[in-house]
């Protein structure tokens, strides 16, 4: 089982972008990857809404991510939230261990 969070990140002029260049230049989100039990961390931005930085993190159990949230880690990134002024919202997924069905398989293009 894999969790994911998918974290939007909202802000206003361009400090979104600004929030996610700092978490890779100050290596935070090197140091993340890096943890035990992270399967994926990056950033995008929705071509919709260029204010908006989305996160995928996505962790190999609950206990891998409990583990990230009691870092120190955690302290680092609330202060980049704080001095970009970012509001959140966040979806979380449980993967499904049999995977992506057949019939949907059909649709992808390998």
């Amino acid at each position: 089982m894999s969790i994911t969070v998918n974290l939007y990140y909202k802000g206003q002029n361009g400090s979104t972008k600004k929030f996610a260049q700092e978490m890779e230049d100050r290596g935070i989100a090197d140091a993340i990857r890096a943890e035990d039990g992270n399967e994926k961390y990056e950033y995008f931005i929705p071509m919709s809404d260029p204010e908006t930085v989305l996160l995928i993190d996505s962790w190999r159990d609950q206990e891998s991510l409990d583990r990230h949230h009691a870092s120190s880690m955690m302290a680092e990134i609330a202060k980049l939230r704080e001095k970009y002024d970012l509001h959140m919202t966040a979806e979380r997924y449980i993967s499904d261990e049999a995977g992506l069905p057949a019939k949907d398989q059909a649709f992808l293009r390998k």
